[in-house]
């Protein structure tokens, strides 16, 4: 026996009359679930990444250190070789690359032999932290009276502008210099 389709008034009261579950929600990424278990195993077993960079300048001497910082550290996949990724400041990094093997000594030093066997040296500028503030500059002295007025005689006769400006910046440097 063939069942009859319902009309269109019928279907509309059947769907009326049901209730249906609202929809499930999809479970969490699990990076965001896992953060807390890999912080507190970071802070109970130590020496990963952020041990690291927060050493960063007793591992690899203050030289090395005020060019460099570690970015991260890539474990490798199947057994295969971890590297560790520097970030280095401009034209520094020739020299680094030249320290490196020490750079990876030192570091296994730090995280346990044949933690790192690989340096990635990447250009760009260092972020610097709260903890290891940028030194301060010396002031230099101002010039006596008699070689600021000199200076200013000299360029009674340029025009005011950047270029004057610039010209009594590099005049009062070059004096200062020859002190």
């Amino acid at each position: 026996m063939r069942r009859r389709l319902p009309t269109s008034q019928e279907a509309l009261q059947i769907l009326a009359q049901k209730r249906t579950r609202p929809s499930r929600r999809p479970p969490p990424p699990a990076g965001r679930a896992l953060t807390g278990f890999v912080r507190e195993l970071d802070s109970r077993f130590g020496q990963g990444a952020s041990a690291l960079s927060a050493r960063w300048r007793e591992v690899v001497g203050p030289d090395i250190a005020r060019r460099t910082e570690p970015v991260k550290l890539v474990k490798g996949r199947n057994g295969g070789p971890s590297s560790l990724e520097i970030r280095v400041a401009g034209a520094s990094a020739a020299i680094v690359q030249h320290q490196a093997h020490e750079i990876l000594a030192r570091v296994n030093l730090f995280l346990g032999p044949d933690a790192v066997q690989k340096l990635r040296i990447v250009q760009g500028p260092l972020r610097r932290s709260e903890t290891a503030p940028a030194p301060p500059r010396r002031r230099a002295p101002p010039l006596d009276a008699a070689q600021e007025a000199e200076l200013l005689q000299g360029l009674a006769e340029a025009p005011d502008g950047k270029l004057k400006q610039a010209l009594l910046a590099l005049g009062r440097g070059v004096l200062r210099q020859r002190r």
